[in-house]
């Protein structure tokens, strides 16, 4: 909880020099009673009652005023709203590496199946775009509104889309070569743009991750990352007529430290319905942005409601208003 005008909250004070001066002015009544009255004549004329009844409308009169005092000072909370516009490119791992089996079916089936779902859930009014990199990066498909465009283009992905190397700075270079064709809206404003990267290891050929990062922080775009697989993946490579059987392990790690050096956030996923999970977590976090709002109507409501007890408690017990 924060206050928009929190020196306003100074007025409590006063609420509290009030609740003092009744406590010193029921301590004077009842010393006054006892020194001036015939304790006989008062219970005759004046038989015991709850003493606790009579305190009950200051209290709650006190109450409402410390309601107020917090409404004045305009208390509001950080809440989740629904973003007008973004755009996210997605850039998907196609090297070699992606076909290993420690994933079911593999890598790369599950990273297909899991960024289908993506784009068919993303909001309609969000752009997005498709960029697949191994050792070379390419747009497959420019940020659109049309998000069908990029499920059809996931669906039409086969295993000769693989190939081999793993440039991770190429393919941040390229997804901002893609938010650069993204028109401002009506205002002018380009609308807040977001790199999902999935990847499953290392760069191993240029550009490295130091060139991408620097230009996603000038870009001032955030690179989230989805490191996927298992330290126990490997693939098997013909290679001068032998087969052979390489480890492919994931590198979570150099994946996380890049999603933090661009203020992005890192992700890591061993299995498919893990991976659907981090996507459904990421279009959570695209689609809403936190917004501080002021929530001074429910202090107020809280202090009408006390304010109409204590009148009513006054009423019924002592038959009269406070």
């Amino acid at each position: 909880m924060r206050f928009i005008a929190e020196w306003r909250l100074w007025f409590l004070v006063g609420v509290a020099l009030l609740a003092i001066g009744y406590i010193f002015a029921q301590r004077r009544r009842n010393q006054y009673t006892i020194r001036f009255t015939s304790s006989e004549l008062l219970d005759a004329v004046a038989p015991n009652r709850p003493n606790w009844r009579r305190h009950v409308p200051a209290v709650l009169f006190l109450g409402a005023m410390s309601a107020f005092v917090v409404a004045f000072a305009q208390p509001a909370r950080i809440e989740e709203v629904p973003r007008e516009r973004a755009t996210v490119v997605i850039a998907i791992d196609v090297s070699l590496s992606m076909m290993a089996t420690d994933v079911e079916p593999d890598r790369f089936t599950s990273a297909v199946d899991a960024a289908t779902q993506f784009s068919a859930e993303l909001p309609d009014r969000f752009n997005l775009g498709l960029v697949l990199f191994n050792g070379r990066s390419a747009i497959r498909v420019p940020p659109t509104q049309n998000h069908n465009q990029v499920v059809q283009a996931l669906e039409g992905l086969t295993e000769d889309d693989l190939g081999e190397g793993t440039s991770l700075g190429g393919a941040i270079l390229t997804s901002l070569d893609a938010l650069e064709a993204v028109p401002p809206d009506e205002t002018g404003t380009v609308p807040p743009a977001r790199i999902v990267l999935l990847s499953d290891g290392t760069s191993t050929v240029p550009p490295g991750d130091d060139e991408g990062v620097a230009a996603a922080n000038e870009a001032e775009v955030p690179v989230s990352t989805i490191s996927f697989g298992t330290v126990r993946g490997q693939i098997t490579l013909e290679l001068d007529g032998v087969s052979q059987t390489i480890p492919v392990p994931v590198d979570a790690p150099n994946l996380a430290l890049l999603a933090e050096r661009t203020g992005g956030a890192a992700f890591s996923a061993s299995s498919s319905d893990e991976l659907r999970e981090v996507y459904s977590d990421i279009g959570s976090a695209v689609g809403f942005e936190e917004e501080l709002v002021e929530v001074s109507w429910w202090f107020s409501g809280i202090g009408l409601v006390l304010l109409l007890l204590t009148a009513g408690t006054s009423l019924v017990w002592f038959s009269r208003l406070p």
